[in-house]
């Protein structure tokens, strides 16, 4: 019950509207009609998901690079919770379900995270490959190729910012390029 004073323990550093627009940043982005259309990711729920957690573990690992970002970096992913669980209920979900399935997409997160950064340590093309295993469901090698250089490209932009502005401001994505530019 002591759940919703929480607030009065911990500062809050970075402001909700902040979160919020970096949070709906991320979503725009992970719906960009470009992903589907050109890149093969599947129109479905856990296709628009597993985008989705692509660019989050994008810009999760950037915010926690820079002063100030751990912070950041914990409410964003907070934010993410909570909208994953209000979508669960919208879709219907029983109360009594979504605790297990708000593991489940914990669960997914944290292993593509882990596969992610394990790849981005390793090549390029391993990067394709996880991309390939858990966005484009283990076929499309060659769109997984294109992700993944629309990943490093988003990478490399959001490495451009200042920690100032990235605290204070949204950034944008660059947009996947479209076969044969």
């Amino acid at each position: 019950m002591l759940w919703p004073f929480n607030h009065f323990r911990k500062p809050r550093l970075a402001p909700r509207g902040t979160i919020e627009a970096i949070y709906g940043m991320i979503v725009t982005q992970a719906r960009e009609p470009l992903f589907y259309r050109d890149l093969g990711v599947p129109d479905t729920v856990n296709g628009r998901f597993d985008l989705l957690l692509l660019h989050l573990w994008m810009v999760l690992r950037h915010l926690r690079t820079i002063s100030g970002g751990t912070e950041l970096a914990q409410a964003l992913f907070d934010h993410f919770c909570a909208d994953m669980d209000a979508n669960l209920r919208e879709m219907a979900v029983g109360d009594l379900a979504v605790p297990k399935k708000m593991q489940a997409l914990g669960e997914a997160f944290y292993g593509r995270s882990a596969a992610y950064d394990m790849a981005l340590a390793d090549s390029p093309e391993a990067l394709s490959l996880a991309i390939c295993k858990n966005v484009l469901d283990g076929g499309n090698i060659e769109g997984a190729r294109r992700l993944a250089a629309y990943a490093l490209a988003a990478m490399a932009s959001l490495d451009k910012e200042s920690d100032v502005t990235r605290l204070g401001k949204v950034w944008t994505f660059p947009l996947p390029q479209p076969e044969g530019a």
